[in-house]
């Protein structure tokens, strides 16, 4: 059994963002899914995380939400990126990417 994987901090909200922009509008449990399918089974979503993470972005304008019919008497909040969250993604990523290369070059061999 592998050891469980936690996302590094700050970066939950990226993963998101890039997971509705890649796939399209999708319900939480699909974003979990599609996080740890992408990442190679490293990266694992916990509700208690994702949840919170959703509504802080929901709330932030990053995205819209819908209640769609997800079968008899069900429905799902479906996720929708906005304009604001693609420009958040790509100030997310690029800041990612920049401390990302920082890190590197303080433990690359001397």
């Amino acid at each position: 059994m592998a050891a469980r994987t936690e996302i590094p901090p700050g970066t939950l909200e990226m993963l998101i963002l890039k997971t509705i922009r890649r796939f399209g509008p999708m319900h939480g449990y699909g974003i979990a899914k599609s996080i740890q399918q992408s990442s190679e089974e490293v990266l694992r979503v916990e509700e208690g995380s994702l949840y919170p993470a959703l509504q802080r972005i929901l709330i932030k304008g990053w995205v819209t939400a819908e209640w769609v019919p997800s079968g008899p008497k069900r429905r799902s909040r479906v996720y929708h990126l906005t304009p604001e969250g693609r420009k958040q993604l790509e100030t997310e990523i690029s800041e990612y990417r920049r401390v990302s290369q920082a890190i590197e070059r303080v433990i690359e061999p001397a």
